[in-house]
């Protein structure tokens, strides 16, 4: 089997990626009971590292586990791993599992938990190259898992509702998916929130949605540049009606979405608030408020 090039810290030690495994017996694996956050890494530099260490460790302790390294070691390893892989731009990722319980208890009280991190290339949902052309998406029949049953804010890898939505689009023409919740509003897709310009003023749905890194940045930069732009429900009929609509996610930024259902978004191509705001997003990656050098973060300690 080939694995793309990286590195991974689990278990105390750094290792290649292809020697990263977990036990068949970590509730990780068997109830996708986990936390994990990805960062990148851009032309040597994290993006908004710090943002994704609180929502990481916010997860953790939502999902009552204890992670085994405070936030300036897991920066530290994180940042080992991006040297060690030798990456540039990278897709970094920070994992919290409920572990292996010795007996196989039921109780997941009893599970060891375990922190794993590693680092590969930097991946694209949609690649520059393919900006103009945008993003086609489906709204899904299947709805999204309740906000109620699984708390959205903490990333995880309950994915099998987006999984069925992303066949429904497929099967429909579409690249990718946003699925709706049950009072007819739009939730989010598979990694990426969802973002809608009518009339020069944006919105972005506020519930049943993770509470993205790359979310919070759009609404910064929007901010920044005197665009009205607020969370709240938004309609399935406000979605079809947009004037524009873009997408968010730390693989890929800001990303337009050109065609919904079949029709054209607007005149099918990026939109002018869209393209405002990639400008402004890749533009932030040189911040010394949003940004840190892999360089600058010491290495960790007594660490293989």
């Amino acid at each position: 089997m080939q694995y793309p090039p990286g590195c991974a810290f689990l278990d105390g030690a750094f290792c290649a990626i292809e020697d990263a495994k977990i036990s068949v017996l970590d509730w990780g694996f068997l109830r996708s009971d986990a936390t994990y956050d990805v960062v990148h890494v851009w032309k040597g530099r994290f993006f908004r590292l710090d943002r994704h260490l609180d929502r990481f460790f916010a997860s953790v302790d939502k999902l009552r586990m204890a992670c085994p390294y405070d936030r300036d070691e897991v920066a530290a390893i994180l940042a080992e791993c991006v040297r060690r892989a030798d990456l540039e731009d990278a897709y970094v990722e920070m994992i919290m599992t409920r572990g292996v319980s010795p007996t196989f208890s039921r109780d997941p009280r009893d599970a060891i938990n375990r922190f794993i991190a590693f680092v590969i290339p930097f991946g694209w949902i949609l690649r520059p190259e393919e900006r103009d052309a945008g993003l086609s998406v489906a709204i899904a029949e299947t709805q999204r898992i309740s906000p109620l049953s699984v708390d959205p804010t903490v990333k995880n890898y309950h994915w099998l509702d987006l999984v069925r939505g992303m066949f429904e689009a497929y099967e429909r023409g579409a690249r990718t998916v946003v699925l709706p919740d049950g009072a007819g509003n739009i939730t989010e897709g598979p990694g990426f929130n969802l973002f809608v310009v009518k009339d020069g003023r944006v919105a972005t749905p506020d519930s049943g949605v993770l509470h993205g890194i790359t979310r919070l940045s759009a609404l910064d930069l929007l901010a920044e540049a005197g665009i009205e732009a607020v969370a709240r429900p938004v309609s399935l009929a406000e979605t079809r009606a947009a004037d524009e609509l873009f997408a968010t996610s730390t693989a890929g930024g800001i990303m337009p979405v050109t065609s919904l259902d079949g029709a054209k978004v607007g005149d099918g191509r990026p939109g002018p608030i869209t393209s405002k705001l990639i400008e402004a997003y890749w533009a932030a990656h040189t911040r010394p408020d949003w940004t840190v050098a892999v360089k600058d973060i010491p290495a960790p300690r007594s660490m293989a």
